[in-house]
């Protein structure tokens, strides 16, 4: 019987955390939707992380994930966890994040999204952290190549970009890379998926197209830094209005404890004007 009672507690924790704000249902557009979840003191001013799941989930899903969301929420932030728009296996989704695929604009989505919840909550729609995981970070990646300027910064987990890589990002960019030394899923150097149709890009070469768009003055970082597991290293000798970071942990494929504190710490930290 205790089983089952902390089992139904869990599930009703979780039930918390999914839907619109305050309804039970999640935030509709015409062609798509997005969970929020509000900080305490609510949405007003609010700023915002716009946490994208990764391949063969959804929005529910990525809002279920309490350690996560609430450490998020706990620094005041109003979280959102849209789904994405590619059918995924078993009834999953991920994000049409590579050029020449045909669909959903995933940045135009997105960019409602963060309106929509703006309307709703009165959430700050020029605070804006996009984050993601694993797929979730590709999209975070192409979106951040192609248009620096549509969210205040941007923080992939466990990804990059796949090969072809982009032969330049558009720049400035406000980017925190964070990925584990033991990813197998998305190794540092790539690898080769479905019998070669898909391969993932170098991690170490996206820092390279990272720095090239920010203009740094050097290849190697200009400080380094060990937080808690994670082994930091900085770029500072970059354009004005620009931030590079990339943070390595032990671990393998997922999102690492102590993530969110440290990228909110970095992003409270920027001079954005």
């Amino acid at each position: 019987m205790k089983h089952v009672i902390a089992l139904l507690c869990s599930l009703a924790a979780g039930a918390a955390h999914a839907g619109c704000g305050d309804m039970a249902e999640a935030c509709q557009l015409p062609d798509g939707e997005y969970h929020a979840v509000l900080p305490e003191a609510g949405g007003q001013g609010a700023p915002v992380v716009l946490w994208l799941h990764g391949a063969g989930s959804n929005g529910g899903n990525a809002i279920r994930n309490t350690d996560l969301i609430d450490a998020l929420t706990a620094r005041g932030y109003a979280v959102l966890t849209p789904t994405a728009s590619r059918p995924f296996r078993d009834g999953g989704f991920s994000w049409n994040f590579f050029p020449g695929w045909t669909g959903r604009d995933e940045t135009d989505f997105l960019k409602r999204a963060v309106a929509d919840a703006a309307g709703r909550f009165g959430t700050d729609p020029q605070r804006v952290l996009l984050a993601g995981f694993s797929a979730g970070a590709f999209m975070v990646s192409y979106l951040a190549c192609s248009a620096p300027q549509t969210f205040t910064a941007y923080a992939p987990v466990s990804g990059g970009f796949w090969r072809p890589m982009p032969e330049r990002c558009n720049g400035p960019v406000r980017l925190f890379q964070t990925h584990g030394w033991e990813d197998t899923t998305v190794p540092l150097e790539g690898r080769v998926l479905r019998s070669g149709s898909f391969e993932q890009g170098d991690v170490f070469a996206g820092m390279e197209l990272w720095r090239g768009a920010n203009r740094c003055t050097g290849h190697a970082p200009t400080s380094y830094a060990e937080t808690d597991s994670f082994w930091r290293r900085r770029w500072e000798d970059c354009a004005t209005g620009s931030a590079l970071e990339f943070a390595l942990w032990q671990g393998g494929h997922s999102v690492p404890e102590g993530w969110a504190d440290m990228v909110l710490d970095w992003f409270e930290a920027l001079a954005v004007k």
